[in-house]
């Protein structure tokens, strides 16, 4: 489990893809925070799009926002309480353009965004800090402050009855983007690791 202990504009957890070029998105991720305003909770951006596929919680209009290719869809949830622990996962088809959001079991409804042939280019994946430009420009209040773990990335789209066995904890294929049980990633500053034993589900 990531731990992020404070607000800062420098520390964040940089991930390495198994993948550089891929055709859709689906990412999912396990988190707790206490946080009112707004923050980051996944940004990958390419030296042409710095949200490529960007994850992002507008604490002021109480909505995700999720940018692809610097296209953003806004969708408001029902149940984003702070102090407990959320599991979100998030779809995007290029091909369609169409975006959809999971949280805790429940779907959104789906939006367009953009429609891409793919998406290709140096990836910069991170955690913690938003990507306003490949690989830096971070703001101290976007930054996110919290726990974080489980975090999976798939090049398609994951079927409901996957995204649904994340959601409850039971066997799923995981990432071939990202895979949590094999990551390979790089801490940048102030960010703690604990064991995920630690957390009683």
């Amino acid at each position: 489990m990531f731990i992020f202990p404070r607000e800062t504009n420098t520390a964040h957890v940089k991930l390495s893809p198994l993948k550089q070029n891929f055709n859709s998105v689906t990412v999912c991720q396990r988190f707790f925070t206490d946080l009112i305003r707004g923050h980051v909770h996944f940004s990958l951006a390419t030296p042409s799009y710095s949200n490529t596929f960007l994850v992002y919680w507008d604490g002021t209009d109480k909505e995700f926002e999720i940018s692809t290719m610097d296209t953003t869809g806004l969708f408001g949830v029902e149940d984003y309480k702070r102090n407990t622990w959320h599991s979100l996962c998030t779809t995007w088809d290029p091909v369609s353009g169409l975006v959809q959001l999971w949280l805790d079991g429940q779907p959104s409804v789906k939006k367009f965004t953009r429609s891409v042939s793919n998406i290709r280019g140096s990836l910069i994946i991170m955690l913690g800090q938003e990507q306003d430009s490949h690989g830096g420009g971070f703001d101290i209040k976007q930054s996110f402050v919290g726990m974080m773990y489980d975090v999976h990335m798939w090049d398609y789209v994951l079927s409901t009855c996957e995204i649904q066995n994340y959601m409850d904890y039971r066997s799923f294929t995981p990432g071939n983007v990202l895979n949590w049980r094999a990551m390979d990633y790089q801490i940048i500053g102030q960010v703690l690791l604990e064991n995920r034993a630690m957390v009683c589900l």
